[in-house]
């Protein structure tokens, strides 16, 4: 830090600035701020913290992200259990979720394939893919995976393991850009490629 304050404010300005997309102005403007609320809200978002770190965990049978033994999604009998979204990560879900119209279920990979990385197949989450599409009749992969190499090479693995298993798998549409993340698309744009998602297996 370039200006003399108290150790304590520099403490917090840096954790603030951990945050994604928060720079160090950013992250000072939000440690002053915090001073200036009352000691019970900060008690209170400080309670929250803990608590989320705590009770928010992966659902078993998806990976989205839940507070209960299986996610709200994953215990719902009136969606089609049959028709999978297979999305990178949760934040892709509430994507979804907020377009409010998608009525099936989902698969979070927590990730993508990248040699360059050396990320393998079986550093993601699609064992568990494998073993929900195998108890499955007639079902539905869409592929709602970022158009990057990552995704692409993900998509192609998919591809290939569901290869002559009667697995229907389609693709979002392009009309998204070129690597965007899929939980910055706006609804509008989220529920065309949805609606117009291309078959590219079975």
């Amino acid at each position: 830090m370039t200006k003399n304050y108290p150790e304590l404010l520099e403490q917090l300005i840096a954790f603030f600035a951990k945050f994604p997309g928060v720079g160090e102005k950013s992250a000072e403007r939000m440690a002053l701020a915090v001073l200036n609320l009352p000691l019970n809200e900060i008690e209170l978002a400080s309670d929250l913290l803990v608590k989320a770190k705590k009770n928010l965990h992966p659902c078993p049978v998806c990976g989205n992200l839940t507070d209960l033994n299986v996610c709200n999604v994953c215990s719902d009998e009136t969606r089609n259990h049959n028709l999978i979204c297979v999305i990178e990560d949760f934040k892709s879900a509430f994507a979804f979720e907020r377009a409010k119209n998608y009525h099936g279920v989902y698969h979070v990979l927590n990730g993508l394939i990248s040699p360059m990385d050396q990320i393998g197949a079986e550093d993601i989450n699609l064992p568990s893919l494998i073993k929900r599409v195998e108890s499955l009749d007639n079902p539905e992969l869409i592929l709602a995976l970022k158009s990057s190499i990552e995704g692409e090479t993900t998509t192609l693995y998919i591809k290939k393991i569901f290869e002559n298993k009667k697995v229907k798998i389609s693709r979002l549409s392009y009309g998204i850009p070129i690597g965007a993340e899929i939980d910055y698309l706006d609804t509008t744009t989220l529920d065309r490629a949805l609606e117009d998602r291309k078959q590219i297996s079975e």
